[in-house]
């Protein structure tokens, strides 16, 4: 099998508020790579993310599809990046064909050195070139995983902005890259973002049941919706606000993801990250 140890979530699948994921419209976005214009680029800028609808063929998705379920399988020994949900922990998941243990997989990482066609997705020439106009310079990727939020009970994952978790001073501009690799819907977890909140700045986080914004620092009102048929991806600034609610249907809702920075960027301390993202020393509570 793909892992030796079963490594389990460390987030809470808490109940969240009611209303805490309410939507006030879609997401807008273009059709293909080839259909992006100055005024997309400067649509990112100004509003921190831009939805590709038809990116990626059917072909592409299903190496995306069939690469992890390689992993899954323990197609390539080497791999150790599963994370399982907590439900997990009640059964041996080692001893479950492959097909059903992917619903009990909440995210992989690490893997694009253990599967060329994940690989390729992230090296797609079209993405690069992109990338690179909106980073405006040669991107380098330093993160991949894959969220596969599996059915009747994927968790949600909190109001958050990615630049948290980054080694990385706040002025790296840090591109995010979210494939769907199934038809990601409002009810199953597709992304939820707010437009233009990029430019707010960094906003203090908490471990809650997650490292999140606090849910009452979430404004109401704003939110708008990102479903994705499989191929459709969104490319996001790292400090804009976004989270993905539970996925509570009978479908699977598959997704990889990969960060970007510039090839030169130098990073930073956990410590310096945490004076501007923690609460620690902070007048705040949650």
């Amino acid at each position: 099998m793909a892992t030796a140890e079963k490594i389990l979530d460390y987030g809470t699948p808490d109940a969240y508020p009611d209303g805490l994921y309410d939507i006030h419209g879609v997401a807008d976005g273009v059709e293909t790579f080839v259909d992006v214009t100055e005024a997309h680029i400067a649509h990112f800028r100004e509003q921190g993310y831009l939805a590709i609808h038809q990116a990626f063929t059917p072909a592409e998705v299903q190496d995306g599809l069939d690469g992890l379920f390689h992993l899954i399988s323990g197609g390539n020994p080497d791999f150790s990046g599963l994370m399982f949900e907590k439900k997990a922990a009640q059964i041996d998941v080692d001893t479950l064909p492959a097909e059903q243990r992917q619903d009990y997989v909440r995210k992989f990482m690490w893997f694009v050195d253990y599967d060329a066609r994940l690989k390729a997705l992230s090296q797609h020439p079209k993405l690069i070139d992109l990338l690179t106009q909106l980073i405006g310079e040669t991107p380098q990727l330093f993160q991949d995983m894959a969220l596969i939020k599996p059915p009747r009970g994927g968790r949600e994952k909190p109001w958050h902005q990615d630049h948290a978790y980054f080694n990385l001073p706040l002025d790296t501009t840090v591109v995010g890259v979210w494939i769907a690799l199934d038809e990601a819907t409002v009810e199953n977890g597709c992304m939820v973002i707010k437009p233009g909140s990029h430019r707010q700045g960094p906003v203090v986080h908490f471990q809650r049941r997650d490292w999140q914004i606090c849910d009452t620092h979430v404004r109401h009102g704003d939110a708008v919706a990102v479903p994705l048929q499989p191929g459709g991806c969104l490319l996001f600034h790292s400090l804009i606000h976004h989270g993905t609610p539970a996925n509570n249907t009978n479908t699977r809702r598959r997704a990889v993801q990969y960060h970007y920075r510039p090839a030169d960027a130098v990073q930073t301390s956990q410590e310096a990250r945490l004076a501007i993202f923690g609460d620690e020393g902070r007048d705040v509570t949650c």
